[in-house]
């Protein structure tokens, strides 16, 4: 039996309470149904794997596409889904909040709000306007009584602002305004790892990997480690060096990674059965 939105909700919230778990980013409804099935606790959207997936740059999907994804994906797993909701695809408070109600619609049991713009020249939203946009998100949540999960993340480190001081003076404000987990990614060396988990004041943390061990970021406080767009990178990386093989040499030697249809078939034939 399906489990409900709200139970996906209090799962959600539970796995943030203590340790360390891996939050990978599906792509499309099989690749949600198959790290399900591998057994881990949550998933998280990608927007990058989803735009490739409609041959599409990273962050120029539409609301309503996001929004549809995220109710297929959650319709087909009964793990909690965390969205990655971009900017929230409004830049004014009021816009933001509106489209984090219609988002709680699709049955996510968290959701992110970045402090990016998405404009080279300025890449980040003023601070007050980047602390008005979480309050707007939070607000949004609190009126639905879903308990969704409300991450908020500052962009400087991927978005051409490596300052760590500004990064964690937004982290600070954002998590005054109610976030519930702190996001900063590009992050990458020890000590901005542990900058950026006191400023959290011991709220969780998600920290995208950049190759580091669960292990070593689990030490350093990361309560939640996701991928980003790697895996659907993994597997664009192989579908690319398999098409270019036959197209240069006419052989088809990685065909012998493929995974073997039966075992596909048999995970999928499975879920069609639950």
């Amino acid at each position: 039996m399906p489990v409900s939105t709200s139970d996906k909700c209090a799962t959600f919230r539970r796995l943030h309470d203590s340790g360390c778990f891996v939050i990978p980013n599906p792509w499309d409804a099989g690749s949600a149904v198959l790290l399900q099935s591998l057994g881990f606790k949550a998933l998280a959207s990608t927007s990058a794997g989803m735009a490739w997936t409609m041959a599409k740059p990273d962050n120029k999907v539409e609301c309503g596409e996001v929004l549809a994804h995220l109710k297929t994906l959650t319709a087909v797993t009964d793990i909690p889904v965390n969205a990655d909701f971009e900017n929230g695809f409004a830049e004014d408070p009021a816009g933001v909040a509106a489209n984090v109600t219609r988002a709680i619609e699709t049955g996510i049991a968290g959701l992110s709000i970045e402090d990016s713009t998405g404009n080279k020249e300025a890449p980040l939203y003023d601070f007050d306007l980047a602390v008005q946009r979480i309050v707007a998100a939070r607000a949004a949540i609190d009126k639905s009584g879903s308990g969704v999960l409300l991450t908020a993340r500052s962009e400087g480190f991927i978005a051409g602002r490596p300052d760590l001081d500004e990064t964690v003076r937004r982290l600070k404000a954002f998590a005054a305004a109610g976030a519930d987990v702190l996001y900063a990614p590009g992050i990458r060396d020890e000590a901005q790892i542990r900058a950026v988990v006191q400023a959290a004041g011991g709220k969780p943390v998600n920290m995208l990997t950049l190759g580091q061990p669960v292990a070593e970021l689990a030490k350093l406080g990361i309560r939640r480690i996701s991928v980003g767009g790697s895996l659907a990178r993994t597997a664009w990386g192989e579908f690319i060096r398999a098409a270019k093989e036959i197209g240069a040499e006419g052989t088809f030697d990685h065909f012998k990674q493929a995974a073997p249809s039966s075992e596909l078939n048999r995970l999928f034939s499975a879920h069609t059965k639950r």
